[in-house]
């Protein structure tokens, strides 16, 4: 282990750093009976050790980077793979991406230049022969080197897909780490060449993927706000066909119901924009209901997408849309790295780790609405709702006016 501290002024303050480098070891005997598994380890551990064990023949090149992340992390993380090639010595057309379904659609164009293999991130974690067909599939890419530097990550997926993979070289970050998955993280980390400490909690997401790179390369490299190229395409949508249409859209959904702003909210918000002659598009995954909005958004003033749009067509109608406000989900990183003028509501549950952005990487078409509290860092284990429909109260006690003053600052911008 290497105990030095670095300096890392990436945020723009002095933040020192601990060890760079983390060994985890553990005995041969452990790793045969390790203590402290969930059933579901010990359920796919035959299948993963013969991906492991299994010999591969043809020859060994090019590098894997293991992204089994949601969209809001892929879009943190997209601007530091360019990277990549330069830091590991790779040509770009050497570097695989391993993906999740969820981006899998608008993979391709975002990572154009890279290879890309994308794996259904729940069926993986699930479902055994699936498992089990992917693990072979990642296996023969044999690559030289395997990278995987996601913090907030499950050991069942990212770690276990680097173990399996056997490459001659692996290295990976210091995860985000409790009493729970500690044995978990010990038994593939202790197996990995090298282990880069990104920073304490709450480190910025960004940050930690340059300070990732600036170990590796030796160098410090500074960080470069979240950005993605996308078609200029105008949304191919009947109510959108229009190119004179100025709209915004609000993304009143999330797969957390705590962070979703009060929909009464959002209503009054949708009020403000059509009164300042914008029409208003409501955006949504087919999953994301949202209780007392059905019956009050008829008219032509307000479209509703919700579940009716296809990933592309998604960034299709937030890259031409005039402002976006969002709760904090993948779509509120999606719309500020396509660089539309952005308002996202910001919860205290990990508050800082990726939103609100620190000040030397936010751009200045976003803007980012909280109520500090007490309680933040609560990793969204609240105690302080009636029950889990309910926003969470830190969501909550943003008002209407402050969404709308930041909202005025960028569209009159």
């Amino acid at each position: 282990m290497i105990s030095k501290s670095t300096k890392n002024t990436f945020s723009g303050e002095s933040i020192y750093l601990s060890a760079t480098n983390h060994s985890f070891v553990s005995s041969r005997f452990w790793r045969i009976l390790p203590a402290g598994m969930r059933r579901r380890w010990w359920l796919f551990r035959f299948f993963d050790l013969a991906v492991r064990w299994l010999p591969v023949f043809k020859k060994r090149s090019g590098m894997l980077v293991v992204r089994m992340d949601g969209i809001g992390d892929m879009v943190l993380f997209r601007r530091a793979l360019d990277q990549y090639a330069r830091v590991f010595e790779f040509n770009k057309s050497e570097i695989t991406v391993l993906g999740c379904q969820s981006w899998g659609t608008i993979g391709q164009t975002i990572f154009e230049g890279y290879q890309l293999r994308i794996i259904d991130e729940h069926a993986f974690a699930k479902r055994l022969f699936y498992r089990f067909k992917m693990g072979l599939m990642v296996k023969f890419l044999a690559p030289k080197l395997t990278v995987c530097d996601q913090y907030f990550r499950r050991a069942m997926m990212a770690d276990s897909l680097v173990w399996m993979v056997g490459a001659p070289r692996s290295i990976s970050s210091l995860p985000f780490i409790n009493e729970a998955t500690r044995p978990e993280f010990k038994y593939y980390l202790s197996q990995v060449d090298q282990v880069v400490d990104t920073g304490p909690y709450p480190t910025h997401e960004v940050l930690r993927h340059y300070w990732f790179l600036s170990h590796i390369a030796g160098r410090q490299l500074d960080p470069e706000p979240p950005k993605i190229k996308w078609r200029d395409r105008f949304p191919d949508i009947s109510e959108l066909k229009n190119k004179n249409i100025s709209y915004a859209v609000i993304n009143p959904g999330s797969n957390e119901y705590g962070r979703r702003w009060p929909i009464e909210n959002y209503l009054n918000i949708a009020n403000r924009l059509n009164e300042a002659g914008l029409r208003v598009v409501i955006i949504g995954g087919p999953g994301e209901k949202i209780a007392g909005l059905k019956g009050r958004i008829d008219g032509d003033g307000i479209i509703d997408l919700r579940g009716k749009t296809i990933l592309p067509d998604l960034l299709d109608v937030i890259n031409h849309a005039k402002c976006m406000i969002s709760n904090d989900t993948g779509p509120a990183h999606l719309s500020i790295a396509l660089e539309t003028p952005t308002v996202v509501i910001v919860g205290g549950g990990h508050f800082s780790s990726f939103v609100p952005y620190p000040d030397k990487i936010r751009p200045i078409h976003v803007k980012f609405a909280f109520e500090e509290m007490p309680c933040y860092h609560c990793f969204w284990n609240c105690n302080k709702r009636e029950n889990k429909l309910e926003s969470f109260p830190c969501v909550s006690a943003i008002s209407p006016d402050n969404i709308w003053k930041q909202t005025e600052e960028l569209i009159y911008a």
